[in-house]
C-alpha cells in the first residue's frame, strides 16, 4: 500500500470524527440555546441602577444614542459616561446633556492613562452610587426603554451577573452580513455553555453585574496589559453556574452599528481574540475542540474529495451536518430578530474555515489599543 492509500483511512477517521464532533455541538449543546423560551421579566422591587458608557473621542454617537439610554422607563438610575480623555467635542455635548436631565453624571479623564478602556470603566465602576451596574458603549443604542427593566428583573437572589445580546444594525453588504453572523455565532456559544453551567463570557455592550463582583475580583488587575477582556475575561473570572443568567428578552437588545471596512473589523476581531488564551483551560479546550471540529470537517473532507475521490461519503456526512446546522440555525436567528441570516449559512458555514486561519495570529500578536 502506498503512501496516498494509506492516509486514506486516516484521513477518513478524521473527517469523520470532526463531523460527529460538531453534530455534538449542535445537537447536543446548541440546541438548548435554538430550544430556549426566555421567561418574562419576573415581578420584583426595582433596585437602583447605574448604567456606565465609555467614550473616547465618541461626540456624534453620543449625540444620537445617549437620548435612548436616559429615556430608560425606570424609577431609579443614573447614567454615568466617563469621558476618556476626548479630544472632539464629547464633553461639550455630555453638558449639554446634563442640562436637561439630572440622571446624567459624567467622569471626566483628562489624560489617557492606559491602552483600552479598562481605566475609564474602572473609574466609572468606582463612582457609581449604584450596587448594580449596567454596561454598553457609546456606539449602542437600546432597542427599548424597557431595556433597563428586563436586564435588572432577572439579578436577584443568587443571580449576580446578566449576559445580555447586542446584536448590529442590518445594513447593505456582505461585510455587514457576516459580521451579524459572526455576532449570532458568538452569542450561540456564551449562551449555550452559560446554560449548561459553563459561563465564559459576556459582550460589553450589554452586560448586567453586581458591584461587590467587581470588588472581590481585583477590578481588572489580572489583565490589565491585555486591551480587551472588560467584559470576557472579567465574567471568565467571576461567573459560576449559579451566579450568571443569560437574558434573551428582545426588548432588552442592544444595538450597535458594525464597522464599515474590513480593515475595522479585522482590528477589532483581532483585539477581541487575543484574550481567549486566558480563558479557563476547561472553557479553551472546549471552543479550541468547536473550532478544530469545524476545521476538520471541511479540511479533511477536501482532502477525501481530492486525492481519495470519496465524494458519496463526504457528501451524505456533509449533508447531514448543514442541514442540522441550518436548522439550528434558523431558530437561533428567528429568536436573535435576525432570521434572514440562515440563507448566508452554507456560505458562512464553510468561510469560516479563512476565518480561522484569518484571526489564527490575533492569538498572538502584540495587542493594539482602543481606538
Amino acid at each position: 500500500m502506498g503512501y496516498p492509500e494509506a492516509m486514506e483511512p486516516i484521513l477518513l477517521g478524521l473527517f469523520l470524527a470532526a463531523t460527529f464532533g460538531q453534530l455534538l455541538y449542535w445537537l447536543g449543546l446548541f440546541s438548548r440555546l435554538a430550544l430556549y423560551r426566555q421567561p418574562p421579566p419576573p415581578k420584583v422591587t426595582p433596585e437602583p441602577v447605574s448604567i456606565i458608557i465609555c467614550a473616547h473621542n465618541e461626540a456624534e454617537n453620543l449625540r444620537q444614542n445617549l437620548p435612548f439610554f436616559l429615556a430608560q422607563d425606570y424609577p431609579d438610575f443614573e447614567v454615568l459616561v466617563v469621558n476618556d480623555a476626548s479630544t472632539d467635542n464629547s464633553l461639550e455635548i455630555l453638558l449639554e446633556f446634563k442640562r436637561k436631565n439630572p440622571n446624567l453624571r459624567i467622569a471626566n479623564l483628562t489624560t489617557k492613562v492606559s491602552r483600552g478602556k479598562k481605566a475609564a470603566l474602572s473609574k466609572g465602576i468606582k463612582a457609581a452610587k449604584h450596587s448594580i451596574l449596567l454596561l454598553s458603549d457609546a456606539d449602542c443604542r437600546p432597542v427599548s426603554s424597557k431595556w433597563l427593566e428586563h436586564m435588572q428583573a432577572f439579578i436577584r437572589d443568587r443571580v449576580e451577573i446578566g449576559l445580555g445580546y447586542s446584536p448590529y444594525i442590518r445594513e447593505k453588504g456582505i461585510l455587514n452580513a457576516a459580521i451579524r453572523f459572526e455576532t449570532v455565532y458568538s452569542a450561540v456559544q456564551y449562551s449555550s455553555f452559560a446554560f449548561v453551567g459553563m459561563p465564559y463570557m459576556g459582550v460589553g455592550r450589554n452586560l448586567i453585574y453586581r458591584k461587590h463582583l467587581y470588588r472581590e475580583a481585583g477590578g481588572f488587575d489580572d489583565h490589565m496589559d491585555v486591551t480587551s477582556g472588560d467584559d470576557d475575561l472579567f465574567i471568565n473570572a467571576v461567573a459560576t453556574p449559579y451566579n450568571t443568567r443569560v437574558i434573551l428578552s428582545p426588548e432588552a437588545f442592544v444595538f450597535s452599528k458594525a464597522k464599515s471596512s474590513w480593515r475595522g473589523y479585522y482590528r477589532q476581531k483581532s483585539r477581541h481574540l487575543s484574550t481567549g488564551t486566558r480563558y479557563r483551560p476547561v472553557h479553551q479546550l472546549l471552543l479550541g475542540a468547536l473550532s478544530a471540529s469545524h476545521f476538520g470537517h471541511y479540511v479533511f473532507g477536501l482532502a477525501l474529495i481530492l486525492f481519495h475521490n470519496l465524494e458519496t461519503i463526504v457528501f451524505i456526512n456533509y449533508l447531514v451536518r448543514i442541514v442540522v446546522v441550518t436548522a439550528m440555525y434558523g431558530l437561533i436567528s428567528r429568536k436573535l430578530r435576525d432570521p434572514s441570516l440562515v440563507f448566508w449559512v452554507p456560505l458562512f458555514d464553510a468561510l469560516f474555515i479563512l476565518y480561522y486561519l484569518i484571526f489564527a495570529p490575533a492569538l498572538f500578536k502584540k495587542k493594539e489599543p482602543w481606538t
